[in-house]
């Protein structure tokens, strides 16, 4: 029986655009004065906190509390800015998967897994009217690894939920192979979706319980037999 269900949000939930790639790009620009080097950076299945540190790294700047203070702070003014003007979109069947899911005799409850930081997942489901969906989550603010930010989501929908909820009770849902590994991670059941970072052929070694081209090829009941 899965009991709880936890998804990635950029390319997994949804298109922002681009948006928190130019909100990055802002903050380093307009804040530290750092023009070059975010071309240079992979986003997919990453953490805001490692990529701050990537592109800190880069530059020489001191990776001290007080400048990752100073980039999040602005980076989350920037990135609801931006997506006021944005043209992304739900990822494809993502509406209706969740509904489904809502509408199991004994649905599961949905979190979040992502390597964003809370508020800006929030600011990014928001925007797409998602994020009342979600009851709990894991985020960049919890760990700076995504396998740790995974152990972090389990131990709080423990506490949420049941604090004998089982792995073999979780599903996570993404479209990386980081995606995959943290779900591997802590013993959960793991599904890709070929919706943003990876192709579905490039998804495929990685094992994943279910590996789909979109949302709309997996019928809830596949996991959530009623």
């Amino acid at each position: 029986m899965i009991r709880l269900v936890l998804f990635d949000i950029d390319g997994t939930l949804v298109h922002t655009g681009g948006a928190g790639t130019k909100a990055f790009s802002w903050t380093f620009s307009h804040i530290f004065g750092l023009h070059n080097g975010a071309e240079r950076m992979k986003f997919a299945g990453r953490t805001d906190v490692s990529l701050v540190r990537e592109f800190f790294k880069i530059h020489g700047v001191p990776e001290s509390p007080e400048n990752f203070e100073q980039f999040f702070d602005n980076y989350v003014f920037f990135l609801a800015q931006i997506l006021r003007r944005s043209h992304g979109s739900e990822c494809l069947g993502v509406s209706k998967f969740l509904a489904d899911l809502l509408a199991l005799p004994d649905p599961p409850m949905l979190g979040l897994l992502t390597g964003n930081i809370r508020l800006g997942a929030e600011i990014k489901l928001r925007r797409f009217s998602l994020w009342d969906n979600f009851v709990m989550g894991g985020f960049a603010d919890d760990h700076e690894d995504r396998n740790h930010i995974a152990v972090a989501a389990l131990a709080r929908a423990r506490r949420v939920l049941d604090p004998n909820l089982q792995p073999q009770e979780v599903v996570v849902v993404g479209d990386t192979p980081f995606d995959v590994r943290c779900g591997k991670f802590i013993g959960a059941r793991t599904l890709a979706v070929a919706t943003g970072g990876s192709s579905y052929a490039e998804l495929l070694p990685h094992g994943a319980d279910w590996t789909v081209k979109d949302l709309t090829h997996m019928p809830v009941q596949r996991f959530c037999p009623r």
